[in-house]
């Protein structure tokens, strides 16, 4: 199975925390609690976005996590394979590598990000 590969901790509220878990861990591979999750290492990003943007969809969204996956077709074919929507644009695509759009069950956007060179 094609699994995400990094971020540090992210902590956020959430309708039924214990159904939006196992989502996660049924469709990106990120384990069940309690478990931690030993990512990979690789790039990391952190950056603030203005506060109008629209990049990461709604506008009240405040935040939005993205996932590096080694291969992003197959976390493509493995997501529609689940029937879960996934949104591509060549606008996102660029030099630091390739981009798709998901949302979990409580509509919060999740990037997926193969970072150019592998």
């Amino acid at each position: 199975m094609e699994s995400v590969q990094g971020i540090g901790g992210v902590f956020f509220r959430a309708r039924d925390p214990e159904a939006l878990q196992r989502w996660y861990a049924d469709h990106l591979g990120i384990g069940t609690l309690p478990s931690v999750w030993m990512q990979q290492e690789g790039p990391t990003v952190f950056m603030p976005f203005a506060a109008d943007t629209d990049y990461f969809g709604r506008a009240e969204q405040q935040w939005m996590i993205n996932f590096r996956v080694a291969d992003l077709d197959a976390m493509i074919a493995q997501l529609k394979a689940a029937d879960i929507a996934v949104e591509t644009r060549e606008e996102w695509d660029s030099e630091i590598g390739r981009f798709a759009r998901i949302h979990d069950p409580e509509g919060n956007p999740i990037e997926l990000w193969e970072p150019a060179g592998g």
